[in-house]
């Protein structure tokens, strides 16, 4: 574990982001480890220092503003280059997949393109709703961050190699289910929907309806 007391930001974008509970025990993790956190909303606030952690942006952080730091580190919920984009998780779920990559990687012009410094991955079971998903995903982001500050300044980063894909940007429509289909057949769909900003919902008879879901066994 580095002995050196770090300048590290924390930099989100988006306030509303399911990540901001996760981006907060991140940083008094690292503060237990001694080090100077800073976490900001505005890619312009950013301060000189030696890290910079870019968590679940949606902004492109402009190179003058990169280079005041050493490092400015994205993870990315896939194995890049394939799965580069918007929401891979909940398109990887969709797509049947139990387990979900991630990379941890240097933010460079060309969006999730940089040398990768680490990976890890997070195990799905299948019946996980998106706020479980989502409490595994913060997790693991969490234990990849703290590794790589651990290691600092050793971590040695590889180019990026093989075919590259690209997830497109989710919108409201991505949430609507085909009502002739079975539930079992929704349940992918109705898993990875945000009950309160993206809720599943379906046309039938003319109407619009909305469908939440939430596990008994969590009811309190």
């Amino acid at each position: 574990m580095t002995t050196k007391k770090l300048l590290i930001t924390l930099l989100m974008d988006n306030p509303g982001s399911w990540f901001v509970p996760h981006a907060r025990e991140l940083g008094r993790q690292l503060r237990e480890r001694g080090h100077e956190v800073t976490v900001i909303e505005d890619p312009q606030d950013l301060p000189r220092g030696d890290i910079a952690f870019f968590l679940s942006c949606e902004q492109m952080v402009k190179r003058d503003v990169r280079e005041r730091n050493a490092h400015n580190i994205v993870i990315h919920a896939s194995a890049l280059p394939h799965g580069k984009g918007w929401s891979p998780t909940t398109w990887q779920i969709l797509e049947g997949k139990h387990e979900i990559p991630l990379t941890l990687f240097e933010a460079v012009d060309k969006t999730d393109a940089g040398d990768i410094y680490d990976t890890a991955s997070i195990a799905l079971e299948g019946h996980e709703l998106i706020d479980e998903v989502r409490r595994k995903e913060g997790e693991a982001i969490i234990a990849l961050a703290l590794r790589f500050v651990d290691a600092y300044p050793s971590a040695t980063g590889r180019a990026q190699t093989g075919d590259e894909s690209f997830y497109p940007k989710r919108a409201p429509k991505d949430s609507e289910l085909e009502p002739k289909k079975s539930l079992a057949e929704l349940f992918d769909q109705l898993r990875v929907a945000d009950n309160e900003r993206y809720p599943a919902f379906f046309t039938h008879r003319g109407h619009t309806y909305v469908l939440k879901i939430s596990k008994k066994d969590n009811e309190k």
